[in-house]
């Protein structure tokens, strides 16, 4: 590749690298906003929430263009091959994220209409470890650094047994007080979308590895098919985006497999 076109190709890969950058950033920030609508039971600040992910999807759409304006025109290869499909796969965990974040306002915003109960402190712990995944992730993405990015995939378990114990306490709260139904649903929901955002750094963590060189696909096309094979895979890993916006017939689903007649 001739020194010019080289040092494009860098120039137009560091520009993906900052807007990626600046998206996982914009999904920390909202998955944030999102927790502390809950907390503090903030219908105004859960609102907002919805907003933001707009903003979200319209840098998803402008890396897609991006990634395939790369691809065309500057053939890249090397590390800034991998950075590209690594940038183009990532892209689409990150609007899962805002996707998920403007799930969990919804249910802040319900639970603000309803009798306030205290948030179990596990949902918290939860939250926490959720947010530092998708922070170290995002990190391990900025350094391309391998063993930081290991460190996110082998936590995966942890968020998915704190998960697990947040459901189990819900419906055992559900069992012995049927009149807060309502709100542990919705604590339910908020759980079940706190994993699915760990799931989603550590699909991040893998994007890190292939942007280290642990993979490496051999041409452009080719890396064009793994990073949309990778990007349907990603959002098998999730609810398609219709249903992660709306929430409503999952909740209906839950409703009648928690409810306590529904087992005599």
């Amino acid at each position: 590749m001739p020194m010019s076109t080289q040092m494009k190709t860098g120039r137009d890969v560091d520009q993906l690298r900052q807007l990626a950058l600046r998206m996982g950033g914009l999904a920390e920030e909202i998955l944030e906003k999102a927790l502390r609508a809950t907390w503090r039971r903030d219908p105004a600040l859960a609102a907002s929430v919805m907003e933001d992910d707009l903003e979200i999807d319209r840098i998803d759409v402008e890396i897609d263009e991006a990634v395939l304006n790369v691809l065309a025109l500057r053939a890249p290869v090397a590390i800034d091959l991998r950075q590209v499909v690594a940038i183009n796969t990532m892209a689409t965990d990150l609007e899962r994220v805002g996707d998920l974040a403007r799930n969990i306002a919804g249910c802040a915003r319900r639970l603000c209409e309803r009798d306030p109960i205290a948030p179990p402190a596990e949902l918290r712990t939860l939250a926490e470890a959720s947010q530092r995944a998708l922070s170290e992730s995002l990190g391990a993405f900025a350094d391309l650094d391998v063993a930081r990015a290991r460190s996110v995939l082998s936590a995966d378990n942890e968020i998915d047994a704190i998960e697990s114990s947040v459901v189990r306490g819900a419906i055992a709260r559900i069992q012995a007080d049927p009149s807060t139904s309502g709100q542990q649903i919705d604590l339910m929901f908020i759980a079940r979308n706190l994993e699915r955002v760990g799931d989603h750094a550590t699909n991040i963590a893998e994007h890190v590895v292939l942007a280290a060189g642990i993979e490496e696909p051999e041409a452009p096309g080719e890396a064009l098919a793994l990073g949309r094979d990778r990007r349907d895979r990603s959002a098998q890993g999730a609810k398609p985006r219709e249903s992660e916006k709306q929430g409503s017939w999952e909740e209906e689903s839950w409703s009648s497999t928690t409810s306590p007649t529904s087992s005599s």
